[in-house]
């Protein structure tokens, strides 16, 4: 049964122990028992990193697990939608607008004198209880009566085992550095759209200033600004000393873009850029605004768009309408308890 029809009682409702026990999971489990706690259900799939640590998602449950050298359950990650709700004291953790669950996780924090402090995703941290919390969009029946984005976000957490930092244990999941990632400092602020510059763009070929196939040098000096942060990968997911390591993005915090790079010729070339939905320039389709626009507004105004002038439709694996032909990407990015359009445009092959 798919996440979406799931009623809130049909999902489970685990406890924290915290860095001992997260419903079911105990730290320090092996697969096998992990396994076998959520009922036997395992879709496979995973990966191990070089130095040993594995991350290994639990799909029909909607929880990932990450393993020491060792095999040790060492942390565990729970999707906000679909994923067990997870109680921690009278504090539900999983599901919630962002603002009312921090509210009363830093209540909670002070009531037992337990240190909190906020994590590169902006959110609450909690080290003394192996808490780190995060968002993701949400998703469910829309009022036309099908599956979709929402206009929302709500929160996910990752739990940790002790002495794990909650950096590595997500550096894992991702298959990256995280620590290469810009810092959010816990704060959403979305720039009106009169204050944005407005860039134009040509499908397939350039995003304001930028053109498919430069350098990374290419980019900065078109930007006239150094990346502010950067990330990679080694070769096979290996997240560090493993081979000749790859650049994947370039973050530009001014511009208020990434660069996106593949190798097609061995070197990395521009192959996307995405517009920051809180930060970016404006672009348009056809006069229609794409960055910083509330999701259902701006797939409403596509379909309109596309059904007024007779043109091909598709929707992206995360929910969202774009018009076939321009290779146009839209996702959504966080704007405090709600969320804003985020763009990518993309080269000719490019597949986002």
């Amino acid at each position: 049964m798919g996440w979406w029809r799931k009623e809130p009682e049909e999902r489970a409702r685990w406890v924290l122990n915290p860095l001992v026990a997260v419903g079911p999971l105990r730290f320090g489990m092996k697969h096998e028992e992990v396994k076998a706690a959520l009922g036997g259900r395992w879709n496979g799939g995973g990966q191990r990193t070089v130095d040993g640590w594995r991350w290994t998602p639990y799909d029909d449950c909607h929880v990932s697990a990450v393993y020491d050298q060792d095999d040790h359950l060492v942390a565990v990650q729970v999707d906000a939608t679909g994923g067990p709700f997870v109680r921690l004291d009278d504090v539900e953790l999983i599901g919630r607008a962002p603002s009312e669950a921090r509210t009363e996780i830093l209540g909670l924090a002070a009531r037992w004198g337990a240190e909190a402090t906020t994590n590169r995703s902006g959110n609450p941290q909690i080290a003394a209880w192996g808490v780190s919390m995060t968002a993701e969009q949400e998703w469910g029946w829309l009022p036309e009566g099908h599956v979709g984005r929402k206009d929302t976000v709500i929160t996910s957490a990752l739990f940790t085992a002790p002495g794990v930092a909650d950096d590595t244990a997500a550096s894992v999941i991702a298959g990256y550095d995280v620590r290469d990632l810009v810092a959010n400092p816990g704060s959403w602020p979305v720039t009106p759209d009169q204050e944005r510059l407005r860039w134009d763009w040509t499908p397939l070929e350039q995003v304001g200033p930028l053109q498919f196939g430069m350098s990374p040098r290419q980019v900065a000096a078109a930007l006239d600004e150094a990346p502010a942060g950067r990330t990679g990968a080694f070769p096979f997911w290996y997240w560090k000393k493993s081979g000749q390591w790859s650049l994947h993005t370039d973050h530009f915090e001014c511009a208020g873009v990434t660069a996106q790079y593949w190798f097609p010729d061995g070197i990395p070339q521009l192959g996307a850029v995405t517009v920051h939905g809180r930060t970016g320039p404006q672009l348009h389709y056809e006069g229609i605004p794409l960055v910083g626009i509330t999701p259902s507004v701006l797939d409403a105004a596509l379909i309109q768009y596309v059904e007024d002038h007779d043109l091909g439709l598709r929707f992206s694996p995360n929910g969202a309408a774009v018009p076939d032909g321009p290779n146009l990407y839209l996702d959504a990015t966080r704007a405090g308890d709600t969320s804003v359009s985020e763009p990518t445009f993309c080269a000719e092959d490019w597949e986002n």
